[in-house]
């Protein structure tokens, strides 16, 4: 079982990486052109949706810090579902 804290460490950093791999371009435009060259097909696609995303993004982390499966798609899902939460505080309201 993980603390409070190593939870929110690991949500913070499945946000982190999900946002530079859906929303940012990166150095040297890295990012950008890697979401380029996958187009419009399925990965294509899980790159443009941050919540999609994260899902993918948090399932090694929850391989790592549990023992059984069902622990594991519980684990996936909270810590995905606190990134989403992270998204939506930090994304930019537009008018």
């Amino acid at each position: 079982m993980i603390s409070v804290v190593h939870f929110c460490i690991y949500a913070l950093a499945i946000w982190r990486i999900t946002h530079l791999f859906s929303n940012e371009d990166g150095p040297f435009d890295l990012v950008f052109k890697f979401r380029k060259m996958f187009g419009q097909g399925f990965f294509g696609n899980l790159l443009d949706c941050f919540y999609c995303l994260s899902i993918w993004v948090a399932i090694p982390f929850a391989v790592l810090l549990t023992n059984t499966w069902k622990d594991g798609i519980i684990m996936c899902l909270a810590l995905s579902g606190a990134a989403c939460l992270l998204y939506k505080f930090t994304e930019k309201k537009e008018e």
